[in-house]
């Protein structure tokens, strides 16, 4: 049954730019009251700014518990409660393992992952006592692999998991959960990756469909929006995903792995030249984020 989002206080994380600013957009536009949470101030004050006096905006990153708790406080002090939580803040550190400092490799699992868990810790008691909905944002990559991408795969999986496990422990509150699975969205996470690494391009396209297909941020949002409105279980944008779901052990499977490291023997050589090349862990419009 559709919820009307019509007053509902929804807290997103991650809406400064992409996916977490069309879903705010299209989330007031449905009457929503939006605690907007993320590193990047300017841009958050003059999206709530344009969005109206009903909106707030608080900077914090969603590694560190203390500023996300005075988050959700600074939103419970304004609005009163909060129904809807969008744990949507995620980064993607580039090429392998082997060309990245441990620390690139760890701060996209703490931003996508343990993110993820500290924001749900810091809203749980404010979605018991409104019987709310949290939509956890995870990945095609959740049940895919792609050489370049282990910390990413990695993280993405676990949010899944982590979802699903919530799930189960909330469900007699009244909380309902659910995860979202977008494919590639064109959003400046992918397009630094598309712009820096030529590899990662030729790598995407080689995959097969729905895998090598990019949506537009406006497609993705309105597919989050809608699950938010039903507390959808499992969100896919496309809805195609699905079956790639239902079909995982496929695609991560013996034939899918020989196939893919046939591919990887000059594609990863080449992918992790460029990364060196390039000269640093993450795309050019990250950087708020390392």
């Amino acid at each position: 049954m559709r919820r009307s989002l019509r007053d509902a206080v929804v807290l997103v994380t991650g809406p400064a730019r992409g996916i977490g600013e069309r879903v705010a957009r299209l989330a007031a536009a449905r009457g929503a009251r939006l605690a907007l949470v993320g590193l990047e101030a300017a841009r958050l004050a003059a999206l709530a700014a344009e969005l109206g006096d009903r909106h707030s905006w608080y900077r914090c990153d969603v590694t560190d518990q203390a500023e996300l708790d005075a988050a959700v406080a600074g939103t419970i002090d304004r609005y009163g409660r909060i129904d809807v939580v969008v744990a949507n803040a995620g980064i993607a550190n580039n090429g392998t393992v082997a060309v990245n400092p441990a620390d690139a490799l760890a701060r996209t699992v703490e931003v996508n992952l343990i993110g993820v868990m500290r924001t749900v810790s810091a809203t749980l008691p404010a979605l018991r006592e409104s019987r709310g909905y949290a939509l956890l944002v995870s990945s095609a990559a959740a049940f895919t692999v792609l050489p370049g991408m282990a910390a990413y795969c990695a993280s993405k999986a676990g949010v899944e998991q982590f979802g699903n496990a919530l799930r189960l422990e909330v469900a007699h509150h009244g909380v309902a959960v659910g995860t979202a699975h977008p494919i590639w969205v064109d959003t400046d996470l992918v397009r630094d990756q598309q712009h820096d690494l030529r590899t990662f391009r030729a790598v995407v396209r080689r995959l097969p469909y729905p895998l090598n297909t990019t949506i537009t941020v406006e497609k993705c949002a309105l597919s989050i929006v809608d699950g938010i409105e039903r507390r959808a279980r499992r969100v896919y944008a496309p809805r195609s995903l699905a079956a790639v779901q239902a079909l995982r052990t496929i695609y991560t499977g013996p034939v899918a792995g020989a196939v893919l490291a046939r591919g990887a023997r000059t594609r990863v050589p080449e992918l992790e030249a460029e990364v060196r090349a390039l000269g640093r862990s993450f795309g050019s419009r990250s950087a708020a984020d390392r």
